[in-house]
């Protein structure tokens, strides 16, 4: 039975086995413990009865005004062994719940555009690709950078589904808010 759990200090000693995936962005351990103290809530372990951990998620809420308000998926990662068994999908409605709870108007993500999977898993759970950002993720060998997927899906508080709008179906990096 998996447990779903808060992330601690501590399982950042053990989740280099999930972040061994090559579509995983991996940070600092800084960057770790500032989603850590700032959105708690947001940062969620799935774990094996084992101890193992099995996948996480990592995210937050901002915004500027009530319109933009919004969760935001920053990493999102299940360890190979562990896929399709629905834990992605589990750690997604956590964030999604949260969400809700802090009134977000939608949740957003970005996924690589060749990430398939990824993005068919995320349109199976109601997230729509809401624009291309050009050249978004950078590429550590030398190859040419890769274009993001902007995906979204509104909460119950966005009830006129204004946060899927878009004008601008490809932007550039410095073009988002």
């Amino acid at each position: 039975m998996t447990l779903y759990r808060p992330f601690t200090c501590e399982d950042m000693l053990k989740f280099n086995r999930v972040n061994l995936d090559p579509l995983t962005e991996t940070y600092a351990v800084g960057f770790y413990l500032q989603y850590l103290a700032k959105w708690p809530e947001y940062f969620m372990v799935a774990e094996s009865p084992g101890g193992d951990i099995m996948g996480y998620i990592m995210g937050k809420v901002e915004g500027r005004t009530s319109d933009d308000w919004h969760g935001h998926v920053t990493a999102l990662s299940v360890s190979s062994e562990y896929r399709r068994i629905r834990l992605a999908a589990e750690l997604m409605q956590h964030l999604e719940d949260v969400s809700e709870k802090k009134k977000a108007m939608f949740v957003d993500l970005f996924v690589r555009k060749s990430n398939q999977v990824a993005v068919k898993m995320y349109e199976k759970l109601g997230y729509i690709v809401y624009r291309t950002v050009l050249d978004y993720y950078s590429s550590p060998n030398g190859e040419a950078d890769e274009d993001a997927y902007d995906m979204r899906k509104p909460t119950s508080w966005d009830v006129n589904r204004k946060s899927i709008v878009t004008e601008k179906k490809v932007i550039l990096p410095e073009e988002l808010n």
